[in-house]
């Protein structure tokens, strides 16, 4: 399974983006089988908090699988791509704490950016690759300006470069460096499943109410979302992207950590 869902005794629920020999890139289907663990987990009270990380030493997320993306000849439906992304497509009530190491980049630094926290590992490589691509990362473009100087959000999503973790960490896009992430989120999950439930989850929708994607956003993504689609240059570059060797700019290394 692509996307796996687990819970635990102690109100924790752990979900995993279980694709290692991809690097765990998201295609379609993996997309569909996020978007209804973030449902499944919404739903259920028992569940007070959520980590997020990715199977295998190599990588949180690559991004979306490129490769499948070509296959079809489109990017994902804009629907499909909100219900992928925590607390967009389903608002939880639940914390998310992402788990990160390896590469996170592009769709993967967006399901990061959704989550409440962010623990990353040493190296952990963040990036968004999409315009240098001929690509768009759409929901960050929106997303990232509320929590870094628009400044800098306008150079991380233009050019493409790896984002320097101890930056991120002044910046808050990661909360805090760990060797062990997924040990220090599941840490924090348990922290969180222990306090009462009413006053964590009224205090994460009072936090997050600022960040809410309002229905002129998400129109405008849409329509950027199908107006790139239409381009050329989407066609051409996810072709290249496709043929480029492991060793290029962003396509992760064998030796990935």
């Amino acid at each position: 399974m692509s996307i796996l869902l687990d819970r635990h005794d102690d109100g924790v629920a752990v979900v995993t983006l279980n694709r290692p020999d991809r690097l765990n890139a998201l295609d379609i289907p993996a997309k569909e089988a996020l978007a209804a663990a973030w449902r499944e987990i919404a739903a259920d009270p028992a569940i007070r908090a959520v980590v997020l990380h990715g199977a295998g030493p190599r990588a949180f997320c690559a991004g979306s699988d490129v490769k499948a993306m070509h296959a079809t000849g489109a990017m994902v439906s804009t629907r499909t791509l909100m219900d992928a992304i925590p607390n967009v497509g389903t608002a939880l009530p639940q914390p998310v704490i992402a788990a990160l190491h390896g590469h996170c980049l592009g769709m993967g630094l967006t399901l990061a950016l959704h989550c409440d926290l962010r623990i990353a590992a040493p190296g952990t490589r963040l990036a968004f690759p999409e315009v240098p691509h001929g690509m768009i990362s759409g929901v960050s473009a929106v997303r990232l300006p509320t929590m870094v100087p628009p400044g800098r959000a306008m150079e991380f999503m233009l050019l493409g470069d790896q984002i320097p973790l101890e930056e991120a960490l002044h910046l808050g896009l990661v909360n805090r460096i760990a060797e062990d992430p997924l040990a220090a989120a599941l840490g924090w999950a348990r922290r969180l499943a222990a306090m009462p439930p009413t006053a964590v989850q009224a205090t994460k929708r009072l936090l997050r109410h600022s960040q809410l994607l309002d229905q002129a956003a998400q129109a405008e993504v849409e329509a950027m979302r199908d107006w790139v689609e239409q381009q050329r240059d989407f066609r051409d570059n996810a072709a290249a992207f496709e043929r480029r060797e492991a060793g290029a700019r962003m396509q992760p290394s064998d030796d990935a950590a």
